[in-house]
């Protein structure tokens, strides 16, 4: 058996590939929460997602102290 860090490190890098292949079906359903920041102008988007950024930073933290105890 491996270290619990080892094996973490697989579950994290699993969740990520898992996100990654699912986000293209995920982002057509939580696209662009309230409170986003999108700006457009001929020929230029920029967005910039801090909502997102700030439930999916809540999110890992609440796995990360989870798997913690």
């Amino acid at each position: 058996m491996g270290s619990p860090i080892r094996s973490l490190v697989l579950v994290l890098g699993l969740l990520l590939v898992a996100a990654a292949v699912a986000w293209p079906v995920v982002s057509r359903y939580f696209g662009r929460l309230p409170g986003d920041i999108v700006v457009r102008r001929p020929g230029f988007t920029f967005v910039f997602p801090i909502v997102t950024c700030l439930l999916l930073s809540l999110l890992l933290t609440l796995l990360l102290w989870i798997f913690r105890r």
